[in-house]
């Protein structure tokens, strides 16, 4: 099936709005079945590159799909497509639009492919995602004391108590999952050069 060789797919929390390069722009569902569905649609085009922009982590699920049917996928940065396309003069905010600037983004720009991750890497990721979560809103909560009367000022302590044990928490489980991650580099970089020894 002759198509648009680039494909930009905008992702909310419940839709995916999907756009060929000077082409067709259509909607499924962000769910496993819009996405199984999509995936289909994309191994029928073949297209070149297939643009997600990142959006908080509503995109991992279409992204790691699309990666593991053996698609070309790059997810970007929103700045730098929102710079690109303020650069074209592409402004108007509509998930439609944004969708045709990801796959005009992706033949001009050429964004890098995603490489899936592993395992234990997700599970960083995902870590020092939640960790800065967690910094903003203690964040705000030391904000907030500032300006809380003080009949509610031990509520906002209270809450600055348990949001620094969880960053504390937080910080632990990463450092330990980075170790285990740097271990397990040294010992592929370690059997690959006992292979390239026995060759």
């Amino acid at each position: 099936m002759a198509t648009s060789r680039y494909v930009g797919i905008d992702v909310s929390k419940d839709r995916l709005d999907v756009a060929e390069l000077r082409g067709r722009v259509w909607q499924v569902e962000n769910t496993r079945e819009g996405i199984a569905q999509l995936v289909e649609q994309m191994a029928d085009m073949q297209p070149e590159l297939i643009v997600v922009e990142a959006t908080g982590g509503y995109q991992r699920a279409v992204v790691e799909a699309m990666f593991r049917a053996g698609l070309c996928v790059a997810v970007v940065n929103p700045s730098r497509v929102r710079q690109f396309a303020r650069a074209c003069g592409l402004l108007a905010k509509t998930d439609k639009l944004d969708a045709q600037v990801l796959a005009e983004f992706g033949e001009r720009v050429q964004p890098k492919l995603y490489e899936g991750k592993s395992e234990a890497e997700k599970h960083l990721s995902a870590l020092l995602v939640r960790r800065k979560q967690v910094e903003e809103m203690l964040k705000a909560e030391q904000n907030r004391l500032r300006t809380t009367s003080p009949s509610l000022r031990n509520s906002v302590e209270q809450v600055i108590v348990c949001l620094k044990e969880q960053k504390k928490l937080l910080d632990e489980r990463s450092s330990s999952s980075s170790r285990s991650n740097q271990l397990g580099t040294n010992r592929q970089r370690s059997w690959a050069v006992s292979l390239v020894w026995v060759r």
